[in-house]
């Protein structure tokens, strides 16, 4: 195999230029002694096409598009007056004269991009929210199918889902939750010390947790931590086509993956919200005591007439409310993983935002439907 070479035969009123050896991607990438390299030998056949060269092809051994499309490019994408080339050289020289030319230049703007963008927005939301609510109808069916045929209710699955969303989520929880509440007790005991309010910690600590900082918090957790799980084994089913061999054989994907993962995480939540909420307060309990010599009994004894059982029962139905959404919303993005790893880790990624921001959205809506409720008098 010879690489590419270049001569020049200067003696005449034109220049001739013979060409020799393998003009293909090897033979043009190798030091031949004449031209090393590639752009030097792209501009060297240029200045010869400027000078009105004649060509000489016929000693080339091999041609692959790689060379013609050089050669081509350099003569100005136009054929040379003067030109010896072999009949196989010259289909593959007119193979590369067919190529379309390369685009240069910026892409054309967009008009009104703006628009645009948050037209795409609100397609891809649309899209979503139909899945979405595709996904709720198909489990209900699937409930109502359980309800009538109770030994096929998969307790295994769903026994799996509540261990690793429920009780391994146990110690982070309430790890959270006392740090915060003593990192909140800490805050506005500073704030209640200078008004003489010191009694009054009580009830911030007891609401604040118990209604709002308990269900947000764990939430928050689950959902960076289970719901991302569940997209990322759904998605791995996905890309493994396991999901495909379920509806080979006839059984629900529903069944089997999404309605297991939304009821663990419908039970396990509110469970979850009480257990983190009870650490919360028993941090800020215990920072109270250290910072303003708040005595535990008088903690314990007030704190059921500051936070109305109300509360507790708004903290239990957040609870349940953001399993089922964490839940639907991380086997909804699952499914829609495509059969590749990139896929994979942008959908994980889209549930985690996804949940997050629905769980603070549903919130909101909470403390509107129920700002008259729960207050003590």
């Amino acid at each position: 195999m010879a690489d590419a070479a270049l001569e020049i035969d200067d003696r005449e009123a034109a220049a001739r230029a013979r060409l020799s050896g393998d003009w293909t991607l090897v033979g043009l990438t190798r030091t031949d002694g004449v031209c090393a390299d590639f752009r030097a030998r792209e501009a060297r056949l240029r200045d010869l096409t400027q000078r009105g060269a004649h060509w000489d092809l016929r000693a080339i051994d091999r041609l692959d598009s790689v060379g013609a499309v050089l050669l081509w490019r350099t003569w100005g994408r136009a054929w040379p007056a003067a030109l010896e080339v072999s009949e196989a050289h010259r289909r593959v020289l007119e193979h590369a004269a067919q190529l379309p030319e390369p685009v240069t230049g910026r892409a054309p703007r967009e008009p009104f991009p703006v628009t645009l963008t948050l037209g795409r927005l609100g397609l891809r939301a649309l899209s979503n929210l139909t899945g979405l609510i595709a996904l709720i109808g198909q489990m209900v069916l699937d409930f109502a199918w359980l309800c009538a045929h109770p030994r096929d209710i998969p307790w295994r699955e769903f026994s799996a889902n509540l261990y690793k969303s429920g009780a391994q989520a146990l110690p982070v929880t309430a790890l959270v939750g006392f740090l915060i509440g003593v990192v909140l007790s800490y805050l506005t005991s500073l704030q209640l010390k200078a008004f003489g309010a010191d009694v009054f910690i009580v009830n911030l600590l007891g609401i604040s947790i118990v209604r709002e900082l308990g269900p947000v918090l764990v939430a928050v957790l689950v959902a960076g931590r289970s719901g991302s799980a569940m997209t990322a084994q759904i998605g791995v089913m996905r890309v493994t086509e396991e999901i495909d061999a379920l509806a080979t054989m006839g059984i629900s994907r529903t069944l089997r993956l999404v309605l297991p993962k939304v009821a663990a995480l419908a039970i396990a939540l509110p469970l979850l919200v009480i257990w983190c909420s009870s650490a919360g307060i028993l941090g800020g309990m215990v920072a109270a005591n250290l910072q303003m010599d708040l005595a535990y009994g008088f903690f314990i004894d007030t704190l059921p007439r500051a936070v109305p059982v109300a509360n507790l029962w708004i903290g239990l139905g957040k609870g349940f409310v953001f399993g089922i959404l964490i839940a639907l919303v991380a086997c909804h993005f699952g499914l829609k993983v495509r059969p590749n790893t990139e896929s994979l880790s942008a959908k994980t990624t889209t549930s985690v935002v996804t949940s997050i921001t629905v769980v603070i959205l549903v919130d909101a809506v909470f403390a509107i439907l129920t700002r008259n409720v729960g207050m003590p008098g």
